[in-house]
C-alpha cells in the first residue's frame, strides 16, 4: 500500500513501477478509511477495554491481545476486506475528501 511513506517513494520503487507500467495513484497519507486494519484495531481495542480485568503489565497485555485477537469473528475480517472496493470508489468519487465510514 503506497501511503506516501518514505520507503514507498524511493527511486528504486518508482523504477519498478515504471518498468511494469503501473501508474501511481494519489493516496492520502495516514488515511484510516483506506487502511482496513484500523477497523480491526478498533474492534480489538473495544474487546480489550471491555474485559473485567484489564492488563496490568506487558506480559498480560500481550496475552490479552492474543486471546482477544483469537476471538475476533472471521466475518468481521471478511467484511473489512470486502468493504475496500466501496471505500476506494467512494474516495475516488469524493476526490479524497471525508468519507462517512
Amino acid at each position: 500500500m503506497d501511503d506516501n511513506a518514505t520507503c514507498h517513494r524511493t527511486l528504486a520503487v518508482q523504477d519498478c513501477l515504471d518498468s511494469e507500467g503501473i501508474q501511481r495513484l494519489v493516496w492520502p497519507a495516514r488515511f484510516p478509511v483506506l487502511n482496513p486494519i484500523e477497523n480491526v484495531w478498533d474492534a480489538l481495542g473495544r474487546q480489550v477495554a471491555g474485559r473485567n480485568y484489564p492488563p496490568t503489565n506487558k506480559n498480560t497485555f500481550i496475552r490479552t491481545l492474543t486471546e482477544e485477537w483469537d476471538k475476533l469473528p472471521q466475518q468481521l475480517l471478511d467484511n473489512v476486506v470486502q468493504s475496500m472496493v466501496r471505500r476506494v470508489e467512494c474516495c475516488i468519487t469524493l476526490h479524497g475528501r471525508h468519507i462517512p465510514y
